[in-house]
């Protein structure tokens, strides 16, 4: 089945609506999870997680990370594993890209063009300039970090920001989700919030209201799925992986 051309959330929504299910897999070859550090045992790994869940599976988002630590066999096998999946699925490449304009422009031409990727996760911290090479084209789509789940998180993130050009207070992260639902002039730009943290999904949530958020943590790192939801969730019953 070849993917007609459509705004990247559409393509997702559409995906959403025929299975009625709102699951991510993550797809994340760890080395304690391969017989051996090739990338043939990733990609075979990946086969198994796909065949297991496409019935289920409203995305995938193969974690590059993984691939890349396998050498040129790894980035070979990453660009198979999206070509596993199948076109009607969306892929979300978890890379966290962000560097100045140009060089984001290069990611974001590897990440659509090379592998074939539908969205690519990316780091909000350059600012608009930076963010724009990625979703340039409505057909594909990105999630800007902006709560993430890790130890050090509130490092950064939980900082009070003040300020008078955006008539902006309080926590970083949230200052982020507003400027995304700023920045989303073309329909295709979400957020990356844990599934972990329920109180700022719900914050997250109440300063982007219209922003799919993607929210990785139910599962290994223990997120209330019922909480999430009920969190994260848009009025429609949408809005969030």
């Amino acid at each position: 089945m070849q993917r007609i051309e459509m705004n990247f959330f559409d393509f997702l929504e559409s995906r959403i609506r025929a299975i009625d299910s709102l699951l991510c897999v993550g797809l994340d070859p760890h080395p304690s999870d391969l017989p051996e550090l090739t990338g043939s045992a990733a990609l075979e790994f990946c086969r198994g997680l796909i065949d297991a869940t496409v019935n289920f599976a409203a995305a995938y988002k193969p974690n590059a990370a993984f691939f890349e630590a396998l050498g040129p066999e790894g980035i070979a096998a990453l660009r198979d594993v999206i070509a596993a999946i199948p076109d009607e699925v969306p892929v979300i490449l978890d890379a966290k890209r962000g560097d100045i304009a140009s060089t984001a422009d290069a990611y974001a031409r590897a990440a659509f063009g090379v592998l074939a990727a539908d969205a690519l996760t990316i780091n909000p911290y350059l600012g608009h300039d930076a963010v724009e090479p990625f979703i340039s084209d409505p057909e594909k789509g990105a999630f800007l970090l902006c709560k993430t789940s890790n130890p050090g998180a509130s490092d950064l993130q939980d900082l009070e920001v003040h300020s008078t050009r955006y008539r902006a207070q309080g926590a970083l992260y949230e200052h982020v989700a507003r400027l995304a639902q700023t920045w989303n002039t073309r329909g295709n730009l979400g957020l990356v919030v844990g599934a972990t943290q329920a109180e700022a999904l719900a914050r997250v949530r109440a300063a982007a209201p219209d922003l799919w958020i993607l929210a990785p943590g139910v599962g290994a790192q223990g997120g209330d799925l019922r909480a999430a939801l009920q969190a994260g969730l848009r009025a429609d019953g949408l809005g969030m992986l």
